[in-house]
């Protein structure tokens, strides 16, 4: 295992560029964190972005407390790979429709009559952005 106190590497962001579910956990006082799979994208900036609803238990948590990471693992058959990201988070009013386009892109075949639907579906909806500032990166790779 190796950290890198505050930034993604090249191999980082090349394995964050695949269509993966990540393991979201947010601060939750002196309860475990009960982690979410998401989905998310690396920026070019070095953090990490996903979308969700405004008005969601995990909006409510990072307004009190902005601490948050997410968790991503390589499939199964792959060898053994994962990838840790904590730091400030931020709740972002602005570009999560952008960012829900782009990864229904990433994660869905869109020519897909149904899946065309859902998107429709999630742009027709209010969503904010969440924006995980890293602070520590752990990763792993076998």
């Amino acid at each position: 295992m190796s950290t890198d106190a505050s930034s993604l590497t090249t191999q980082d962001l090349e394995f964050l560029q695949r269509p993966l579910h990540g393991f979201l956990s947010v601060a939750r006082g002196p309860l475990p964190p009960q982690p979410r799979p998401v989905w998310f994208e690396a920026t070019t900036k070095g953090t990490i972005q996903l979308f969700t609803d405004p008005e969601s238990i995990k909006v409510r948590r990072l307004r009190r407390d902005p601490r948050a990471s997410i968790v991503v693992a390589a499939p199964v058959g792959e060898r053994e790979r994962w990838l840790s990201v904590a730091g400030r988070t931020t709740v972002e009013p602005d570009g999560a429709h952008d960012l829900c386009a782009r990864l229904a892109a990433r994660y869905w075949d869109l020519d897909d009559p149904a899946r065309a639907d859902d998107l429709a579906g999630i742009l027709a909806t209010d969503w904010v952005r969440l924006v995980i500032h890293p602070e520590t990166v752990n990763r792993y790779t076998f």
